[in-house]
């Protein structure tokens, strides 16, 4: 990891599609860490739901040889960002550290990045969040709950990169690598580590190893989603592998 602020980290993840079995305990975790709202039938009829990882699920081939693949997708922390400069306000925007922050106090609800943003992972909070009695404990006090009005996605959980570097720069150690600490709840909740998080700028990191192993060469797994839009995304995806009949697959 960079020391002492002398090169800026780049955050990154990859996620390996040919891991993931499509448990969805990625998509409980992130709503449990970031004080996501509870989910309703009647949110989701209303197509006003909220949930900052999601995991798609296609199916392959004619029946009865069909096969499911799922991929997970979050905010994809773009370098290039369609949502950045239609913001009026400035709420979001690329800090020095690779990241797409959104900064809530700041946003006044226009929309217009969530129009922007291909990946549809940028949500409109439309009401005041609500839990039942029995989860109002589970909270995260270090995660604001957001009110409505506002638009809200993936952070990488911020919260858990900036505490995790100040306890390192505290007690004058160096960030570990995979730190379970560092790592965002959806990578410590996958049961396949089918998620994987890092610094791109560490090159003895594991996901900039991945991403130099996946991204080269023509037999590579690595890519993109959407990357003839440019956008440039910190994440990378490694397409799925059929063994029955040797090829790899991606979306």
């Amino acid at each position: 990891m960079a020391e002492n602020g002398q090169e800026n980290s780049k955050w990154g993840m990859v996620v390996d599609i040919d891991r993931c079995t499509g448990c969805n305990g990625c998509v409980v975790a992130c709503q449990s860490e970031n004080n996501i709202p509870i989910n309703l039938e009647e949110h989701f009829n209303q197509r006003r739901a909220i949930q900052w990882i999601r995991v798609e699920r296609y199916w392959e081939g004619e029946y009865p040889d069909v096969k499911a693949r799922f991929i997970p997708i979050m905010c994809q922390h773009c370098g290039n960002a369609p949502c950045e400069p239609v913001c009026p306000v400035y709420a979001t925007y690329h800090n020095d550290e690779g990241l797409n922050v959104q900064v809530y106090n700041r946003c006044i609800g226009t929309r217009f990045c969530a129009n922007g943003c291909p990946y549809h992972v940028r949500f409109f909070n439309f009401w005041e969040p609500q839990w039942p009695d029995s989860l109002k404990n589970q909270l995260n006090p270090d995660v604001t709950v957001r009110s409505r009005g506002i638009m809200e996605k993936c952070s990488f959980c911020i919260q858990r990169i900036r505490r995790s570097t100040r306890e390192s720069e505290r007690d004058g150690v160096e960030l570990e690598d995979g730190d379970r600490g560092l790592n965002p709840a959806c990578v410590n909740s996958c049961p396949t580590s089918a998620l994987t998080f890092g610094d791109f700028n560490n090159e003895d990191s594991q996901v900039s190893q991945m991403k130099s192993d996946a991204m080269s060469g023509e037999h590579g797994r690595g890519y993109r989603l959407m990357d003839n839009l440019g956008t440039d995304t910190n994440v990378i995806y490694l397409k799925k592998v059929d063994d029955s009949v040797g090829s790899v697959h991606g979306h």
